[in-house]
């Protein structure tokens, strides 16, 4: 009977959508670096819905490209020296502090952007990992162009959107 029992379980949890099973909606994303002022704070939905937090490895989506990396690009070495790093919090409704943190780069010349995800040295490592364990934290990755297009203007422009 146990064995059933555990059986029927496990079907219906294999059934279920993943959405029954998703984390909290990005709330609010938040940029410091170096050369802003104060820090940006984005909470205009139509930016938000397009970083969703809990997309790319290990997650339920397994998306190739999600949250704000190109995942299917693997990781890359570190970004060219001189750039200004930003560090960039990811809000929740689920969680009272930022549910994921990860430095930015971006590089006017090539138009292209850098996502560190911190590794077990750094300061937002196990923040993260209360999050989402990827597995392939500690690496660089390039930006994904959609996060690139959104963050370039606000970063320029120091505005909260």
């Amino acid at each position: 009977m146990r064995k059933a029992l555990t059986i029927a379980f496990v079907m219906l949890l294999s059934a279920a959508p993943s959405r029954l099973f998703a984390k909290g909606q990005t709330t609010k994303i938040v940029i410091e670096g170096p050369d802003l002022s104060k820090p940006i704070v984005v909470t205009d939905r139509k930016i938000l819905t397009n970083f969703d937090v809990w997309t790319g490895p290990r997650t339920s989506t397994n998306e190739p490209d999600g949250f704000i990396i190109r995942w299917s690009q693997g990781a890359t070495a570190e970004p060219p020296k001189g750039l200004p790093r930003y560090q960039v919090s990811f809000y929740t409704d689920d969680r009272k502090g930022p549910s994921h943190v990860v430095y930015y780069s971006y590089d006017p010349s090539t138009k292209s952007g850098y996502v560190y995800l911190p590794g077990r040295a750094d300061k937002w490592y196990w923040v993260n990992m209360g999050s989402i364990a990827r597995g392939i934290e500690g690496n660089w990755f390039y930006a994904r162009a959609s996060w690139d297009s959104a963050a370039e203007p606000l970063i320029l422009r120091g505005e909260n959107q």
